[in-house]
């Protein structure tokens, strides 16, 4: 009861209100709270301490950030759905939150944009042609697939050779025009390419056999969200394979890579999967490089129940 009361005494403030209504639906830190809010540092960092010592909220850090998270129960969370029709700038934080997420989304693309052309001429963690291979042997042709966060589709290209149709989907624009170049010039007639997002994948329900993340999930902002749209677009029966790198310590592959994750453990790609619905489940680490950063290759897959 003492919790319940500290917490209401909280919710009355309505720029505490407006902060947690933020945080249960997206992590954010200091910097996005204040661009979203219009509100002072020192303000919003008080708030954020008070509601943390109260159990609303956590933080999670990544390399240097700080990313604030809501944590409260069910009865917060009515309370705080209730009382939103009151805050007369509800609707400007909502719009707000959404220019914040595209800004983050928009970041990433900057990168691979200005990759587009010299994608595989540099060194990408990760991009191992033993690991390709590994996901090649398993593939079971003629079917329908979808590479997701294909970039310029030179797995996409490989895979064109024995499958009925592939759809590379990507959300740079010059990743897609560099590939749909290289598809028309090698005379390939069954691969299509769609500008997209990972976690909102421009297909019908239910269609096709194969959904592939190479090297791509690490780049999601919501890599839960990611999968269960894989899941979507995903026939009964139809397999999932995520190449991705097996969670590490470099750092600086935020900066270098625009890499949102630092790869994920063989368990939280299980965690995952499970929460997206699939089963028959198989992980492994398939490629470990020799030299430093030493990274390794992690191949899941999965299925979607028919």
């Amino acid at each position: 009861m003492a919790t319940l009361l500290k917490s209401l005494k909280l919710l009355g403030d309505e720029s505490r209100l407006r902060i947690l209504r933020l945080l249960a639906q997206e992590e954010l830190s200091v910097a996005e709270l204040q661009e979203i809010l219009g509100m002072g540092q020192s303000r919003i960092s008080m708030s954020l301490a008070q509601l943390k010592q109260a159990g609303l909220v956590d933080l999670r850090k990544i390399g240097q950030k700080h990313l604030y998270r809501y944590t409260g129960d069910a009865t917060v969370t009515r309370l705080i759905e209730q009382t939103a029709p009151e805050i007369p700038e509800a609707g400007d934080d909502d719009t707000g939150l959404g220019l914040t997420l595209k800004k983050r989304k928009d970041r990433v693309r900057a990168y691979f944009d200005e990759l587009a052309g010299r994608f595989g001429r540099h060194y990408i963690p990760g991009r191992s042609w033993k690991a390709i291979a590994e996901v090649l042997l398993k593939l079971l042709p003629p079917m329908r697939i979808v590479d997701i966060g294909a970039g310029e589709g030179t797995l996409s290209l490989l895979l064109a050779q024995g499958a009925e149709r592939v759809i590379a989907v990507d959300n740079s624009e010059q990743m897609i025009a560099y590939g749909t170049e290289a598809a028309a010039k090698a005379g390939v007639k069954n691969l299509e390419y769609r500008l997209g997002d990972l976690e909102e994948l421009p297909l019908e329900d239910s269609s096709v056999d194969l959904a592939l993340f190479s090297q791509s999930l690490h780049h999601a902002i919501h890599p839960q969200k990611a999968l269960k749209d894989a899941y979507r677009v995903l026939r009964p029966g139809g397999k999932l394979f995520i190449l991705d790198l097996n969670r590490h310590n470099f750092e600086e592959a935020r900066e270098l890579y625009a890499d949102l994750w630092l790869g994920f453990s063989q368990v939280e790609l299980s965690d995952m999967m499970k929460k997206a619905r699939f089963r028959a489940m198989d992980i492994s680490v398939v490629h470990r490089e020799e030299e430093s950063p030493y990274f390794e290759t992690v191949l899941a897959t999965a299925e979607k129940s028919v």
